[in-house]
């Protein structure tokens, strides 16, 4: 019987809520594909509690875990890398000379960069330097890239209000050739009332994926889109399809907490967990 995909999924890791890989290892794993997963900071929950507990992973622990899955052959049994967010600029770099090594080791290697820098409500919220590393070290070697629409502005200094700023966006983000962007949480001039959309762009052409508006800001949610478009692809799915499924089913896991009132994303839904094991 043949193994399944491998996912290396670098991110943050928390012990209450759901973000990082505690949003995105488990819809990835429900839809059957083998995880190995590397922490950037270990953090009690997320930053808008009152209190925050833990820190980023030191660089010379991060370095150490980055080898030892060399070590084991990882990134040659890998069909995807995708990276999120990172709690230092040390861990930052440290992680792009990683992704490097990764992609030359196996050029098959299909590289998912989610550069988790900010959102319009809170702004950015990592240092400007994380942010540079982002733009010049870890984008220029994605295949896919899933900035939010505020992390695209940034990134670009480009405001995201039409189709064609986000065609120059793309065209400014420095992506490897061939690479395709994911820019989601669009509310662009011409998106109906009520909905967002997830665009893509890449050597294909472009295509728009509306979704409800659910009015509610959770942390994760990327996150959590992010690991739900892997868990597609790793089952063979189109990325059109895939970006739609992920968009089906985060919906699903805020409408559910909205109901709840929780305070962070809600993985154990019975339609969302059902989806994921038919996948």
């Amino acid at each position: 019987m043949a193994r399944p995909p491998l996912v290396i999924s670098v991110q943050s890791q928390v012990v209450h809520g759901h973000v990082g890989n505690s949003a995105a290892l488990f819809p990835m794993q429900a839809a059957g594909l083998e995880i190995a997963a590397i922490p950037t900071v270990i953090f009690s929950n997320t930053p808008d509690y009152p209190t925050l507990r833990g820190a980023p992973v030191p660089p010379d622990l991060f370095a150490d875990l980055l080898l030892g899955a060399e070590e084991r052959g990882l990134p040659q049994r890998a069909a995807y890398l995708m990276s999120g967010y990172t709690g230092s600029v040390e861990v930052a770099r440290l992680l792009a000379d990683f992704v490097a090594r990764c992609k030359q080791a196996n050029p098959a290697l299909i590289y998912i960069c989610d550069p988790v820098m900010g959102d319009h409500a809170p702004g950015l919220y990592v240092p400007e330097e994380i942010a540079g590393v982002m733009r010049d070290g870890l984008l220029p070697l994605a295949d896919i890239a899933t900035p939010n629409s505020f992390e695209l502005g940034h990134l670009t200094g480009q405001p995201i209000v039409t189709l064609e700023d986000l065609r120059q966006a793309g065209a400014a983000l420095n992506l490897a050739s061939g690479a395709r962007l994911i820019a989601t949480g669009c509310e662009l001039q011409d998106t109906r009332k009520g909905l967002l959309e997830t665009v893509i762009l890449g050597p294909d052409g472009l295509s728009r994926h509306p979704t409800p508006h659910i009015p509610v800001a959770l942390p994760g949610t990327g996150d959590l889109f992010a690991g739900l478009v892997v868990a597609g692809l790793g089952k063979g799915r189109s990325l059109p399809d895939a970006v739609e499924l992920a968009q089906e089913l985060t919906g699903r896991a805020l409408d559910h907490a909205r109901h709840l009132g929780a305070r962070e994303v809600v993985l154990f839904e019975p339609g969302f967990r059902r989806a994921l094991l038919e996948l």
